[in-house]
């Protein structure tokens, strides 16, 4: 039987032929109009890329080649007696475009414990850092350290054909999410946990074994690792960490080199650190009424007094999302399943009810509606991974999947480097009067 790297090959080959055929015939037609408008608040709509691993629709919310989280949730490979999908079974999907049996998800857990092992000088690169140091400046830091794995830098330097360029970036790739569990593990045991570290057990699953290594034995915790690390995969190309590990991936830069960048993109406030705004929101918000489970009434003021003072309740809005994030609602479920009766998880509950009415009253916002970030910091702390400056590292080790999947297909299709045109306000100036045109070459 072919290997998965093989499988993917042969897919690359016919869907770069399907490409370049559809170029030759509808190379010229053109995708919509930009406004200037557009050009200025962050080139917000505009299509202009391709990612081949997922869609996200304003109405419908993410599907990954084509399925949508509860079909995934249905559909996907479990660990063995476990209900929620394989990550693993995800990543193949993505790659390949095809549901995997559980033979295809055991494939891929039995290739990231192979390549799993991260050279001590990695840690050594972690501890020069202070402890105090964020986790997500540790994470990036450790990720640059590994790049000298590079297989992709090895064999450039060495004068490796064009048509090779998949191929080792597939196997950094792999490389590179196998070892993530390891290095975020150890990130969180050195700052929170007296430097007590875990060593890997190679039995376990890539979510379990991440739990395991955090500290975390409880099955429905590792159940919660596969749930997390399979919603927070992906999400479309335009976004900051997928679109920048894409962008610096174009200029040839190793998979490290391009997934580091997308890292430091997700550390924005904006991006992925907003699922640490959102607990922190929510533990000022409980100490400040100073009651364990506010009511809706309390909630609603509080809510108010935070959009009083100029400030955004975190979790709520989205880019492109126009309805409740379907990721939001995977995690609710996993609450009603498995602690009912907590009282943080119940705030988040009536948070939901009571923000999206507010935020319409103000008839400003677009999309009053939670999205993923919402929601995942309340499960966390349930089982007691409290420490919400990480919460951002486990979003990190999550999106590695989307992310380089997406640049395995970025070599495999020869997709060319991105660079997009500027221009400048004065230029615009002299546009609006009549006096020539600013999109050119």
């Amino acid at each position: 039987m072919a290997t998965i790297k093989e499988r993917f090959k042969a897919k690359a080959d016919d869907l770069s032929a399907e490409i370049k055929e559809i170029l030759k015939k509808h190379g010229t037609r053109t995708i919509g109009e930009v406004q200037l408008s557009q050009v200025y608040q962050g080139m917000r709509g505009i299509t202009g890329l391709v990612t081949e691993t997922s869609l996200l629709d304003a109405q419908e919310g993410i599907r990954f080649r084509g399925y949508s989280i509860p079909e995934l949730q249905e559909k996907l490979p479990k660990a063995p007696g476990g209900t929620e999908p394989l990550p693993e079974g995800l990543f193949y999907l993505m790659l390949l475009g095809e549901l995997p049996e559980v033979r295809d998800a055991e494939e891929v857990t039995s290739a990231w414990q192979r390549r799993s092992h991260v050279p001590n000088y990695v840690f050594d690169a972690i501890e020069a850092l202070p402890k105090s140091s964020h986790p997500m400046t540790q994470f990036v830091v450790a990720i640059m350290a590994l790049q000298t794995e590079s297989i992709f830098a090895r064999k450039y330097a060495q004068g490796m054909s064009k048509k090779d360029y998949w191929d080792a970036v597939y196997d950094d790739s792999m490389n590179l999410i196998a070892r993530l569990p390891r290095v975020a593990a150890y990130i969180y045991r050195r700052k929170y946990k007296d430097e007590k570290h875990i060593q890997p057990d190679g039995l376990l699953d890539w979510s379990g074994n991440f739990a395991h290594m955090l500290g975390f034995e409880d099955e429905s915790f590792k159940e919660l690792m596969r749930l997390y690390m399979t919603i927070h995969a992906d999400h479309e190309g335009g976004n900051v960490s997928a679109h920048t590990t894409h962008l610096v991936g174009s200029a040839l830069s190793d998979p490290y080199l391009s997934f580091a960048a997308g890292m430091n993109g997700l550390a924005g406030p904006l991006h992925g650190l907003a699922n640490q705004e959102v607990i922190k929101w929510i533990f000022d918000l409980r100490e400040e009424l100073g009651v364990a489970l506010p009511s809706k009434e309390q909630i609603e003021e509080y809510v108010k007094k935070t959009l009083g003072e100029g400030k955004v309740v975190p979790g709520y809005g989205h880019a492109v999302l126009r309805k409740t994030d379907p990721r939001f609602s995977a995690q609710m479920e996993f609450g009603k399943k498995h602690m009912p009766d907590d009282p943080l998880v119940n705030i988040v509950w009536r948070v939901y009810d009571v923000v999206p009415e507010v935020l319409k009253s103000l008839g400003k916002v677009k999309n009053p509606w939670p999205n993923v970030d919402a929601h995942s910091g309340a499960l966390l702390v349930h089982y007691g991974l409290v420490e919400y400056e990480f919460y951002t590292v486990l979003f990190g080790v999550s999106r590695a999947l989307g992310v380089l999947a997406s640049l395995c297909w970025d070599r495999a299709l020869g997709l060319p480097i991105e660079r997009p045109k500027s221009i400048t306000t004065a230029s615009v100036k002299d546009w609006l009067e009549g006096k020539g045109e600013i999109w050119g070459d």
